[in-house]
C-alpha cells in the first residue's frame, strides 16, 4: 500500500511539472523609456475600496455592444466605415465619422467579441474618456493580476508596474476592460473591451498557464499585407484623435512619407535592430532624401512587439520624447508604415512653395 501511494504521488509530480508552462508576454514593449512618471503604488489602489462595480455590463455605452450580433451592431451604428482584418481572428468594423469619437468594433463568427474606443464624446459607461484616474480606480480598483479558467485551462496574467501605471486590466461582469491611461495628463486615454477567448489570444501581459495556451489561427502573407494596411489606417485615427484631444490640429496621410515609414519598419524587422538609424539606410533624413520628399521638420516615432496599433500608439502617448512628437503642433502630415509588429510614424511640416 505504501508503495502504491509513494509511486501515486511521484506520478502527480511528474504530470504537474508537464502541464505547467509559463510564458513571458512576447508582445511587452522592447523599447524602455527614462522619465518622469506619474506612479500610482498598489497600496494606493488597494485603498479605493469604495466602488460601484456592477457584475452585468451597463445597458449603454461600448461595454454594452459585447457579444451583440453583427446584425445589432449595423442597427445601432449603421455601417461601418470600412472593416479591416486583425490578427486574432476577428475583423475590425471601423467607425470614424463622428465628431470626438472614435471606435473599433471587433467581429468573429457574426459576433462582438471585443471593442475599442476613444474621443471625448465616447460613451464608455461605467467610465468617462478623460477621467481623472483617482476617480476611474474608484470605480474599478485595479489588482496586480488576473486569474481566469477557459476551456478546462488556466491562466495567470500579471501586469508590470508599467501596466499597472499605464494599461491595467479589470474584469466587469463576463468582459476584461483594458484601461489605457494618459500617464502625464493622469486621465483616461481609452478604453478597450475583449471576451475572455480574445483577451487570452492577445496575451497583452506575462502569463502563466496550466494546459493548452490559446493562440490565434496562423496568417498568410496576404493577409498580413491587409492586416497592416488597416493598422496604419487606425494608427492615424488615433493620433489624430489624441491630437484633437490637446486642441492640436489633424496631420494628413501622406503617401510617400508612408512608403519611407514602412521601408523602415521593414529594415528593423529583417535585420533585427530598434533603432532610428539604419545600419544601411541612415537617419530619418537620410531616407526622407532618398525618396525627394520635400519638408521643413521632420520627427519619426517607432515601436515593436505590441499587439497592434491601439496599444502602440497608446505607448508612444506614455513616452516623453514620442509624446512630444505626436503632439507637435506644427506638423502636417503624416506617414506610417507597418511591417508585423514593427511600427514607424514619420511626421513631416509640409514645404511652403
Amino acid at each position: 500500500m505504501r508503495i502504491f501511494i509513494r509511486t501515486a504521488v511521484i506520478f502527480l509530480i511528474i504530470f504537474l511539472s508537464y502541464t505547467l508552462f509559463i510564458y513571458f508576454g512576447q508582445y511587452s514593449p522592447i523599447e524602455q523609456h527614462e522619465e518622469e512618471n506619474v506612479q500610482i503604488s498598489n497600496e494606493e489602489l488597494s485603498k479605493n475600496k469604495e466602488f460601484n462595480l456592477k457584475e452585468e455590463l451597463p445597458k449603454e455605452g461600448i461595454l454594452s455592444l459585447m457579444n451583440k450580433s453583427s446584425e445589432e451592431i449595423t442597427a445601432m451604428l449603421g455601417e461601418p466605415d470600412r472593416i479591416d482584418p486583425s490578427a486574432y481572428d476577428y475583423d475590425w468594423w471601423i467607425f470614424e465619422s463622428k465628431d470626438n469619437q472614435y471606435l473599433q468594433v471587433g467581429v468573429l463568427d457574426q459576433k462582438v467579441v471585443t471593442v475599442y474606443g476613444i474621443g471625448s464624446k465616447l460613451a464608455a459607461e461605467p467610465f468617462k474618456i478623460g477621467q481623472p484616474i483617482q476617480e476611474v480606480f474608484k470605480i474599478a480598483p485595479v489588482s496586480p493580476s488576473i486569474s481566469l479558467e477557459y476551456d478546462g485551462n488556466s491562466y495567470r496574467f500579471e501586469f508590470s508596474e508599467e501596466d499597472m501605471n499605464t494599461r491595467p486590466t479589470v474584469k466587469i461582469g463576463d468582459v476584461y476592460v483594458q484601461l489605457y491611461i494618459d500617464k502625464f495628463d493622469g486621465i483616461l486615454s481609452s478604453i478597450r473591451v475583449l471576451d475572455t477567448e480574445t483577451f487570452i489570444k492577445q496575451r497583452s501581459y506575462e502569463v502563466t498557464y496550466r494546459g493548452e495556451l490559446l493562440k490565434p489561427k496562423e496568417i498568410g502573407d496576404a493577409k498580413w499585407e491587409k492586416i497592416e494596411t488597416g493598422v496604419e489606417k487606425q494608427i492615424l485615427s488615433i493620433t489624430n484623435m489624441i491630437r484633437d484631444r490637446h486642441g492640436i490640429p489633424p496631420v494628413e496621410w501622406d503617401e510617400k512619407t508612408s512608403q519611407v515609414a514602412f521601408l523602415h519598419s521593414e529594415d528593423m524587422k529583417e535585420n533585427n535592430y530598434f533603432s532610428h538609424e539604419s545600419p544601411t539606410e541612415g537617419t530619418l533624413v537620410d531616407r526622407l532624401g532618398e525618396f525627394d520628399i520635400k519638408y521643413e521638420m521632420a520627427g519619426e516615432n517607432i515601436a515593436a512587439q505590441y499587439v497592434d496599433g491601439i496599444a502602440a500608439s497608446e505607448g508612444w502617448l506614455n513616452s516623453k520624447g514620442h509624446r512630444d512628437t505626436m503632439l507637435n503642433e506644427e506638423f502636417t502630415h503624416l506617414g506610417i508604415g507597418v511591417d508585423d509588429l514593427y511600427y514607424t510614424q514619420n511626421f513631416i511640416k509640409s514645404w511652403k512653395q
